[in-house]
């Protein structure tokens, strides 16, 4: 630790004294400055830690600071390769995962826009082992990951899986595939990984000192699931309306506030007050919070909107390291869903009643096909032109295009999310139209909450 704590405030090209950074044709990273130049090691891909004899794995790794001017997480932490074929005859405590990342030494270094990598510096070290409640977590999600791998489904891996612990895709390109048990069909070739949600509050813990919440505990983890225990606190409310509960929990009701939902929910986790961002479990694993309010039919009184489009970002990735393919990929969701017994007609000052929770991510099939289609086709739209045009609507003309609709294919469409009409942006081919939103179809929504009822 004396070691590694000399290099913090030193930039890698102070470091560097083998020049590996200056000779274009050795390859490598940051990472391998610190092993080579400070710890004085050869560069190898063993299966064993990096320090051996204490049975610590070191890892170089990047945060960045947001527009907002909090401290994030560049990327995930990638650790070991996963050997389909035998780490389903581990159990947790033999597996490759464990023997290698029991205990990591983080070199953790501030990555700047334009800046060369050789002026970047590294920040802080810290000797990290994981805490216990975090570990129950993490045994769960490396059971859920072999067992997907045993059931011959390596090839549906997808981090939204998981909460903390990954299976990202580690390969050259999209055909580094490689053999898995109980399947002919080839899996891409992934390795075991720590989400950039987790880094990102390991970066907010250790490197801002934020204080991050924590809804459970390694007791309540060794006996439930984190899904079960989100199940058990918020069960006893079902039936109940919104006011009903606001009651019981002393929450001031205010149906229409944008912050009435998300304090009610931080209350019935019985953490009242806390900022869902800030409840740990949450933040590490990506559980990004969804209201639904169902109408008597059992449908969402309207679809779910996601982030304004990108246009420009959209149309400059690749499918395979797109914004929209990464955010479904990484996400999971926590639907809280309500539910109206009449209907707004009959009913103007009508209550929403408690129906129950979901945690969901997006099934890869789904991801791969209704989610590229949709990327594929607005691609298509603006290279070719978007067709843009004005219709009376009342009193005023509304803006109409031939973006895809609800009926495109069952799952996904986009339509505009902007402030108003005068909200515009503009196309990457030079038109200008009212911002617009991907969103998940109302209909999609209904069947994904049909095992609520």
């Amino acid at each position: 630790m004396n070691k590694a704590q000399e290099a913090e405030g030193k930039s890698f090209k102070e470091i560097d004294i083998t020049n590996r950074l200056s000779n274009k044709h050795s390859k490598g990273g940051l990472g391998q400055v610190i092993e080579e130049s400070l710890f004085g090691y050869k560069i190898n891909s063993d299966a064993k830690p990096d320090f051996e004899h204490l049975n610590v794995e070191l890892k170089v790794t990047p945060f960045k600071r947001n527009k907002n001017g909090k401290l994030a997480a560049k990327e995930r932490l990638v650790l070991n390769i996963i050997n389909y074929m035998e780490e389903i005859n581990y159990t947790f405590e033999t597996s490759s995962f464990w023997k290698k990342n029991q205990k990591l030494l983080l070199m953790f270094y501030e990555w700047l826009p334009h800046v060369n990598r050789e002026d970047l510096k590294v920040f802080k070290s810290l000797l990290f082992t994981f805490p216990e409640s975090d570990l129950e977590i993490i045994k769960h999600d490396w059971e859920i990951i072999t067992q997907k791998i045993r059931d011959g489904k390596a090839h549906e891996l997808s981090e939204g899986d998981t909460n903390y612990l990954g299976a990202c895709s580690k390969g050259a390109n999209k055909h580094s595939l490689r053999a898995q048990p109980n399947s002919t069909t080839l899996a891409m070739q992934r390795a075991f990984s720590l989400k950039q949600s987790y880094m990102t509050a390991l970066v907010r813990k250790h490197l801002k000192k934020d204080n991050l919440v924590s809804l459970t505990t390694s007791n309540e983890l060794k006996k439930k699931s984190l899904e079960d225990i989100l199940i058990s606190r918020f069960s006893p409310y079902k039936g109940l309306s919104a006011k009903q509960i606001s009651e019981n929990l002393s929450v001031a009701y205010k149906p229409s506030g944008k912050s009435f939902i998300p304090l009610l929910t931080s209350s019935l986790l019985g953490i009242k007050g806390t900022k869902l961002e800030n409840i740990e479990e949450f933040s590490k694993a990506n559980i990004q919070f969804k209201t639904v309010r169902l109408e008597p039919n059992g449908k969402p009184e309207q679809s779910m909107s996601f982030k304004n489009i990108d246009f420009q970002l959209w149309t400059s990735e690749e499918w395979e390291n797109s914004y929209i393919r990464k955010t479904f990929y990484e996400t999971k969701f926590l639907f809280v869903v309500f539910e109206f017994k009449e209907k707004k007609k009959d009913n103007p000052n009508r209550e929403p009643y408690f129906k129950g929770i979901k945690l969901w991510n997006m099934p890869v099939t789904t991801i791969e096909n209704e989610i590229k289609q949709l990327w594929e086709e607005v691609n298509r739209l603006i290279a070719t032109g978007v067709q843009i045009e004005y219709k009376p609507y009342g009193e005023k003309l509304r803006e109409y295009n031939n973006f895809p609709k609800k009926n495109f294919n069952g799952v996904t469409h986009i339509r505009p999310k902007g402030q108003n009409g005068k909200d515009k942006v503009k196309l990457p081919n030079g038109q200008i139209i009212t911002k617009q939103c991907y969103w998940l179809n109302d209909t999609y929504i209904a069947s994904l909450l049909k095992d609520l009822n």
